[in-house]
């Protein structure tokens, strides 16, 4: 089949082949997610942020502060002998000797109830990288940066009221191991109003091979179908309003996702999957109905991808108070 073969080899975007859990993207899939600065005008950015569902913002923090976070993060880990040796943390490279089974991803969606990942040979690994999210460094300098807060509470218009929940998910992903599947973030916080805003943090340079999030072009539209269409359905069944909670998470996929696979969904809803590389500073901010999941890292120098979910909520309205708490394997949320 020649041309079946020709298709395949078809790189996806900029000369790249852009690998998701259920195969190559086609260049017909793809799109570059839009770039902002934050120095725009307020109303300008808020405008972005509504109408495409997210906001690309460069150098939203300052570069050192993010590698200095990404050295401490793999000092932490570097015990675990994730990192090839004669390299320094902050470069973060996979020993690609070993096996990267025993290097999972946390909440990259293989365990389902947001349980423990890998078998017992990844243990040590998956502690240190749980242990990180509890260090002074990340918990109380990096998640609290006021650059991020600042950008948030002026955007959103919540002023002394915007609140970092403390809850957050500080994932890495080693070259060749499984992708993010395709979800928005309300699936997840949905015992609050549907306002928060998450931003995605980069911490470090990730090129367009290396594992980055990727946002489905109009996601935040299609996300609000979703939830439209079920909540309609489960009034249509009787159920009240906490029962229809607990029904939209049981028709979820086990592990909280809309689907495993970015290529069929984008085929599915016929939108494309935009795409870029990042750079140490960087931040997507995005809407809690979203739609959005990651490629397979592919990088060619086996750099570990490494970034942060970070949520904020206005502290004065409702809002989903079970993520009140530092992250835990299976804690329910």
């Amino acid at each position: 089949m020649p041309h079946a073969l020709a298709l395949e080899e078809t790189p996806s975007f900029h000369r790249e082949k852009l690998f998701v859990n259920d195969g190559l993207l086609r260049p017909d899939q793809v799109g570059a997610l839009k770039q902002s600065s934050p120095d725009l005008p307020l109303d300008e950015l808020r405008k972005r942020y509504h109408e495409d569902g997210y906001l690309f913002l460069k150098g939203l923090l300052p570069r050192e502060d993010v590698l200095r976070a990404r050295e401490q993060y793999f000092g932490m880990l570097a015990p675990s002998g994730v990192l090839k040796p004669g390299t320094t943390p902050v470069e973060g490279i996979f020993d690609s000797t070993k096996d990267k089974a025993d290097f999972p991803g946390i909440g990259a969606g293989g365990s389902p109830g947001n349980g423990r990942p890998g078998a017992s040979t990844a243990e040590k690994f998956v502690d240190l990288a749980l242990e990180a999210h509890y260090a002074d460094w990340y918990a109380e300098d990096f998640c609290k940066h006021p650059a991020l807060k600042d950008m948030i509470a002026r955007l959103s218009g919540w002023g002394d009221n915007t609140l970092g929940v403390k809850r957050s998910l500080l994932r890495n992903n080693t070259p060749g191991n499984k992708a993010i599947g395709v979800h928005y973030d309300q699936i997840f916080l949905r015992h609050g109003e549907p306002t928060s805003f998450t931003a995605w943090v980069p911490m470090g340079d990730i090129s367009l091979t290396g594992g980055g999030l990727i946002y489905l072009e109009d996601g935040h539209t299609l996300g609000q179908e979703v939830e439209a269409e079920f909540t309609k359905k489960a009034t249509e069944c009787g159920l009240n309003e906490e029962e229809t909670k607990n029904a939209f998470n049981q028709n979820m996929l086990s592990t909280g996702l809309l689907a495993d696979g970015p290529s069929g969904y984008s085929d599915a809803f016929g939108r494309r999957w935009l795409v870029t590389e990042y750079e140490a500073g960087d931040v997507v901010l995005h809407t809690p109905y979203t739609i959005h999941a990651s490629t397979i890292n592919h990088d060619p120098d086996n750099i570990i991808r490494v970034g942060t979910d970070l949520r904020f909520v206005d502290g004065s309205k409702p809002w989903d108070t079970r993520w009140d708490k530092h992250y835990t394997f299976n804690d329910g949320v």
